[in-house]
Formats: structure tokens, C-alpha cells, sequence
């Protein structure tokens, strides 16, 4: 039978588990602080940010919210970025994306002090995640590494198949899944649109992660017998029910269910541990700032 892999289940235990990483700051006079800001009208985007103070809020992170008019100067964010940069009680800064048209996101990402980069989107974060010494892993993918690990898959020599190549998701991914280290050892290899015939390279996954934002381009045919298949994308399409729409994933989960030992279901699956891991990150910043040593899960 297969397994589908509860992504909600597996955020609330890091969530849960986080407790004593908090506690241990806290013996040493110290409160995580994530500041969010938001330079959107966007409905998805003010959600977004609305949830990951509400997480904040649940294991005892402060969370500071800042909103900036999305018809302000580029220079507004960037100066709230530069305050947030210097002030000693922040310990986590996310800028949430997408920024209006007139405003960098490149410009932005550089903006934000590496140590406070809880994204993990830095440079020089990315160096060193490429490197082997990663500071903060993305919290998508590091969240897909806890997904794998809580179906009880072993990525070591297995053949994983990255279909995107997003700096969000696909290049760190497939970083993660080769390093050697535990989660990773596996032998990668990144689909996108440009592949040739990429239903025989899915074809081959052990582990196979859809994150290519097309609705429902990998169905049941496109996967290997007993795979573990990871769907990233999210995706809103017309359906016949009072909202008018309903959300899917880069997977046809119901033809793929039946190919695959453990499949994650949207919405549900690698959503909650998105946020879950900005939790984590934050937490794990707040200890390397204070030089405190925190178990974290």
C-alpha cells in the first residue's frame, strides 16, 4: 500500500521538537526573532507571511511584522533591510517574495546579512551550501530531506531525479541530495525544460521531486514501480465546486499513487515544511549569533 506522506504530521513534530533549542536560548537570556516584510498587495503573499507569524507564535518566536507600501521607493526596502541588518534583536530576516517590478529581488537577497539569511538565498549561503558547509539549507528542500527521511528512505546511492531547476528548489536540491552526508549520496540528475525526453529520465527515479510549476505534468506512466515521489508545485485550476478552482501539484496524484511505496499529496505534503524549516532556521541563527549551542531536531 502506498504511503502518503503527511507533511502537516512531520511539520507539527519539528515544531514540537524545537521546544528544547528554545529553551536552551532562553536559559541563556535569549528570544529567536524573525522579521517578515512585505512589500505586496498580493492575497497569497499577505497569507503566506500571516501563517508564518502564527507558526512563530506557536513555538515561542517573536515574530516583528513589517509592511511597505508596494508603490514606495526600491530604496525604502532596501534601508528597512539595512536596519534590520543592525539591529541586535533580530535574528532572522525574510523578505517575502515576489517584490513589486521596480524593486531587485537579486538586490535585495545580497541586502540581507548572510548571518541573518534564514532563506538560505545569500551568496554566500549558496556557497556554502555547495561546498559542503552549509550555514542555512533552503527550507524547501531541507524540508523535502525530512519528508524522505520520515517515509524511511535511504538516499545513499539511490537515483534521485530533480525535474526544475528554480534557485528556490531545484539547484539547491540537487545540492543536497549529492553532498556527502546524511540525506544526501544519492546520484542526481536535474530535469527542466529543455530535457529531452524526460519521462524516461523520471522513469529511473528512486526519488523522484517535481518542481517544475506545471500542473500535473508527471502522471502514473512517468514513474519507476515503488519510487517515492515528492510533488513541490502548487498550482490553482479551474474546477467545478464553489470556489472555482482547486489547488493541484506538478503530479497526477491519483495515476501516480498507484506506481509509487510513498507519494506527498497537495496541499498537505511539502507546504507545512517549508515553514517548519524557517522555524528551524531562525532558531539555529539566533545560537551561532549568541555563540549558544541549541539541539536542534
Amino acid at each position: 500500500m502506498t504511503e502518503i506522506i503527511d507533511g502537516n504530521a512531520v511539520a507539527q513534530s519539528i515544531r514540537d521538537d524545537l521546544a528544547t533549542a528554545i529553551d536552551q536560548l532562553a536559559d541563556a537570556g535569549h528570544t529567536p526573532t524573525l522579521a517578515t516584510v512585505l512589500m505586496s498587495d498580493d492575497p497569497a503573499s499577505e497569507t503566506y507571511v500571516s501563517m508564518k507569524q502564527s507558526d512563530c507564535e506557536e513555538v515561542g518566536i517573536e515574530a516583528l511584522d513589517i509592511d511597505i507600501d508596494p508603490d514606495a521607493d526600491a530604496a525604502k526596502l532596501y534601508d528597512t533591510v539595512s536596519d534590520l541588518n543592525a539591529d541586535e534583536d533580530v535574528n532572522g530576516i525574510l523578505v517575502q517574495m515576489p517584490v513589486p517590478d521596480h524593486v531587485s529581488d537579486r538586490q535585495v537577497l545580497r541586502a540581507i546579512d548572510p548571518r541573518k539569511d534564514v532563506d538560505g538565498f545569500h551568496p554566500e549561503n549558496v556557497g556554502r551550501l555547495v561546498a559542503g558547509d552549509a550555514r542555512y539549507k533552503p527550507c524547501t528542500p531541507h524540508g523535502i530531506q525530512k519528508l524522505v527521511e520520515s517515509a524511511g528512505v535511504d538516499t545513499e546511492g539511490k537515483e534521485a531525479v530533480v525535474v526544475g531547476r528554480s534557485d528556490i528548489v531545484g539547484k539547491p536540491m540537487a545540492n543536497l541530495f549529492i553532498q556527502k552526508a546524511p540525506g544526501g549520496n544519492a546520484t542526481t540528475t536535474v530535469c527542466h525544460s529543455r530535457t529531452e525526453d524526460l519521462p524516461q529520465k523520471t522513469r529511473e527515479a528512486d526519488i523522484l521531486v517535481a518542481a517544475a510549476g506545471v500542473p500535473e505534468m508527471i502522471d502514473g506512466e512517468m514513474v519507476k514501480d515503488g519510487a517515492t515521489v515528492i510533488d513541490v508545485g502548487i498550482n490553482r485550476v479551474d474546477a467545478d465546486n464553489d470556489k472555482g478552482y482547486e489547488l493541484v501539484g506538478d503530479v497526477e496524484f491519483e495515476s501516480t499513487k498507484e506506481k509509487a511505496s510513498a507519494i506527498t499529496p497537495v496541499p498537505g505534503g511539502v507546504g507545512p515544511m517549508t515553514r517548519a524549516m524557517l522555524l528551524y532556521n531562525t532558531v539555529k541563527a539566533t545560537g551561532l549569533q549568541h555563540d549558544v549551542t541549541v539541539d536542534l531536531p
